[in-house]
């Protein structure tokens, strides 16, 4: 198997732990960065938490949408939006599931964990 890009994991609607709030604006500055970057990630994968960046965190929306306009590949965990229940809400990416998400991971370069 080939090695092959970046992939960004997040499994949580913030960044660290401790302050809330700062989390919060890490996370949008995060995204909003990454848009501004020539070096993107090749997908980056949404679970637990994390899948509800791309279904209600409207500043967070903004950057998905121009990252993936710019060919990142945005993965939510169909699973994790079940639980939620909040499949039908999903604003941008591809809902996915375990397999095409362990397949990813597996054949990453590199994988970064939010």
């Amino acid at each position: 198997m080939v090695k092959k890009g970046t992939v960004i994991f997040v499994h949580s609607d913030k960044i660290g732990q401790g302050d809330e709030k700062l989390g919060e604006v890490l996370t949008k500055t995060f995204f909003y960065t990454l848009t501004e970057t020539d070096n993107k990630p090749e997908t980056i994968i949404f679970m637990n938490n994390g899948v509800k960046l791309p279904v209600d965190n409207l500043e967070v929306i903004e950057h998905l949408k121009k990252l993936e306009e710019s060919g990142v590949k945005l993965l939510i965990c169909g699973t994790c939006l079940d639980y939620f229940k909040i499949k039908d809400q999903v604003k941008v990416g591809i809902v996915s599931n375990m397999y095409e998400i362990a397949e990813i991971f597996l054949s990453a370069e590199k994988v970064i964990t939010l």
